[in-house]
């Protein structure tokens, strides 16, 4: 077992005494092998013992109890505990051996307590309440009866203790005679108490033989009640949680309704709904096969005060965005930013292409998910043949492109002289990345090795982007972005995902790196997990979490952002995104906060101070901040967008034919056209031929690479042979970072230029 978290497990100093009926601190619990030992806040009061994440969860969410009078307390080593009742098993841990031995002392002491509690209660309590009266009448009868047959098992008990004391005396007198006279008299008096002794004995065997029938004939009944209070407790605690869910499903419906974002575009979005929550038998949120997730706990917590011109300071979690009075403005508004940020002198309007802002409608074709699932659990989610029904008609490159469509962040942060305020927006950046995929379940193509994407918006935006496959065991993906408005941009993602049955895990591995031309200003991140639930069973829905460090290489100033996971049990505003800009020497001066499917703001730190302890035990840092400035706000989606996958107003152009472009471009993919215009089954078949082909090109690759091998012991003829080479990207070391990864070449706007594709190999 992996233990996490080596912190003090001690209870508290203002814990009472293990013999007091309340017993307070903290353990370790173990919660499944990928997170191993967790710290957890411990209540042991009226015969249950209870726990929670945090102190202050006390007030509002118990994460698990069990029940002292049935449980069984054993001991593994010098430090663990094992309690298990019904089923449930809790491996806890103390800091010491003294402070496990309080905890089992405590814990004895309460179930003895609970047990003697259960016994004095037990002619009327009916902890397992029948479902009729009549029942409830004959239990509480059956009850009394045993109840009596244990009085005379006790009556029986004390006349044998007493007349076989008297047995005892006589067996012992007469051993002690020396006068025969004496001894008939005695030898009568011990045949007297010895038929005593035979008649109280067989009364004593006859009560408990009516005891036992009595308790064999209601037992298999009360087995019987028991059972069906159990599967009627599950049911409704599945109840409970469907309701939760279809609950925090219509908060998103209100929350995303077409019109209040029609009505109100600018407005900062209504406050997030507190979510259902559910009381689960055994650790709910952190069983390794269930979806709930545990706070990460290892981020820096965090407390803001919004700065004013009074002495009040109201004070938020950083849950709240920032918290502050009135609504977020913008940071064109005021003089938050430089003035350098907001300058928009010397650019030239030019006119917009008009280009389409529909695709034809998705057809609603069904299909067997699990038919074809069930043989994919464990497996690479690139190596598995899937139907387009999973897909959506865009390829992995597409995908990657979308990441520019906030790409004006970028063009004001070219524009910053403060590199601390042009990390904010980087940071801003980074997160609108994610905006798009909150509805975007469905699965882009894979991309074909060799295969291409190019997005030029030179006109309208002044960037234009290259993508290309250049690997495909494992699938990479090299991307390149350069803007005649300051920045360039670059990055090689591979992407490993595993499907688990119940949630598809998707880790994009890889660097992104932004570089600022007049600055020289090099900024480097990665990417978080995304995570698709409810793969078999229910409304897929799409999460992000993990942590993002943003750091400029030339400045050495970082950015930390967090994206909590969701749960149903989190008091927390759903994909909630937190972070903290700081210098080189770690000093704060902007906090961010929003969610990563909305807005982010940017509050100014003017003052920060270490607070007093949080729930547990860890110091929080305060934060006097100025008013929060609106960083980014998400664009609404295109009218009909739940129709035609969800697209945003980029995604929706993405597949557009284009005059001009490479060979190998996706959008002369053919089964990704098919696709977009409904013909799903000529898709299908146009997919099978694509990848079949590949496959033949890879075997004659991997012959030719074996033919090299063989030649290469004649040392006069044989050469090393390469291998696949990308035409557009080739690896090099990256001088800042010293990792090695594809960047661009150069050659592709040339060759577009000229119209010379003759290099393009032919994977269509």
């Amino acid at each position: 077992m992996s233990e996490q978290g080596k912190g003090s497990a001690s209870a508290s100093s203002a814990a009472p005494a293990p013999g007091s009926d309340t017993y307070k601190g903290w353990l370790f619990k173990w919660t499944n092998y990928l997170k191993g030992y967790q710290r957890r806040w411990f209540v042991l009061s009226n015969g249950l013992l209870s726990y929670y994440r945090t102190q202050a969860e006390m007030a509002h969410t118990c994460r698990g109890t069990i029940n002292l009078a049935t449980a069984h307390i054993d001991t593994e080593d010098a430090c663990n505990i094992v309690l298990s009742s019904g089923g449930r098993t809790y491996h806890l841990k103390a800091s010491t051996e003294v402070e496990r031995q309080r905890w089992v002392t405590a814990l004895e002491l309460a179930k003895a307590k609970a047990i003697r509690m259960m016994n004095d209660q037990s002619d009327d309590s009916g902890d397992e309440e029948p479902t009729s009266q009549s029942s409830r009448s004959e239990l509480q009868g059956t009850l009394k009866i045993l109840v009596s047959k244990l009085d005379d098992l006790s009556t029986c008990n004390d006349l044998i203790a007493k007349h076989g004391a008297a047995l005892q005396r006589s067996l012992s007198e007469l051993e002690g005679l020396k006068v025969p006279v004496e001894g008939g008299e005695k030898i009568k008096a011990v045949n007297e108490r010895a038929t005593l002794f035979r008649i109280t004995s067989n009364a004593m065997i006859n009560a408990c033989r009516d005891f036992l029938e009595l308790a064999e004939t209601h037992s298999r009944r009360w087995q019987r009640a028991l059972q069906y209070e159990r599967e009627q407790r599950a049911h409704l605690e599945e109840t409970i949680e469907q309701l939760a869910k279809q609950h925090n499903s219509l908060e998103r419906a209100w929350r995303e309704a077409p019109t209040l974002a029609s009505t109100t575009p600018s407005a900062p979005t209504a406050s997030k709904g507190r979510s259902g929550r559910l009381h689960k038998e055994e650790a709910s949120d952190e069983d390794e096969d269930t979806e709930y997730f545990d706070a990460m706990e290892d981020s820096p917590a965090f407390i803001t005060v919004t700065a004013t011109d009074n002495t009040e300071h109201r004070r938020s979690q950083s849950n709240l965005s920032g918290a502050s009075g009135g609504q977020p403005t913008d940071w064109n508004q005021d003089g938050h930013m430089s003035p350098s940020c907001n300058d928009v002198s010397g650019r030239k309007l030019q006119p917009r292409r008009q280009r389409r802002t529909q695709v034809p409608d998705k057809p609603n074709y069904s299909l067997n998910l699990w038919s074809i699932m069930k043989n994919c659990i464990g497996k690479e989610l690139s190596k598995i043949p899937m139907p387009v029904n999973f897909n959506e008609p865009l390829s992995m490159l597409q995908r990657l492109t979308e990441d520019l469509e906030y790409h004006e962040l970028l063009d004001k942060a070219a524009r910053c002289d403060s590199s601390l305020e042009q990390m904010c927006l980087v940071a801003a950046f980074s997160i609108s990345s994610y905006s798009t995929t909150v509805h975007r379940t469905a699965k882009p193509f894979n991309p074909l090795l060799g295969e291409t994407y190019e997005l030029d918006r030179r006109e309208e935006f002044g960037y234009r982007s290259l993508c290309e496959q250049v690997s495909h065991h494992p699938p990479a993906a090299a991307h390149h972005v350069i803007s005649q408005r300051g920045w360039t941009l670059w990055q090689e993602i591979t992407i490993a995902s595993k499907f688990r049955g119940k949630y598809l895990s998707i880790m994009p591995l890889g660097a992104i790196h932004l570089q600022f031309h007049s600055s020289g200003n090099q900024y480097v991140w990665r990417k978080v997990t995304s995570t698709v639930h409810n793969i078999i069973v229910g409304k897929l829905w799409i999460d992000q979490s993990g942590d993002i460090e943003i750091v400029n290489h030339r400045t050495k100033e970082t950015c930390q952002l967090k994206f909590s996971p969701y749960s149903y049990f989190s008091r927390d505003v759903p994909r909630k995104v937190t972070g903290v800009v700081a210098d080189s020497g770690g000093q704060a001066h902007y906090v961010l906060s929003g969610t990563w499917d909305d807005k982010i703001e940017s509050a100014k730190v003017v003052h920060s101070s270490r607070g007093g302890s949080g729930s547990e035990g860890k110091q929080k840092t305060v934060y006097q901040t100025l008013s929060p400035k609106l960083l980014w706000k998400k664009y609404p989606l295109p009218e009909n967008a739940e129709n035609m996958y969800y697209f945003s107003a980029l995604a929706l152009t993405l597949n557009e034919q284009e005059d001009g472009v490479g060979l190998t471009d996706s959008r002369l993919r053919p089964d990704q056209k098919l696709m977009e215009e409904g013909r799903w089954d000529e898709a299908n078949s146009e997919k099978q031929r694509l990848e079949e082909k590949q496959r033949a090109v890879r075997r004659r690759r991997e012959a030719e690479a074996s033919d090299a091998v063989d030649e290469e012991c004649d040392y006069d003829s044989g050469k090393e042979y390469e291998g696949y080479q990308p035409l557009w990207f080739h690896q090099r070391r990256d001088s800042v970072t010293g990792d090695t990864n594809f960047v661009y070449r150069g050659g592709y706007w040339e060759a577009k230029e000229r119209q010379d594709w003759s290099m393009c190999p032919n994977i269509f």
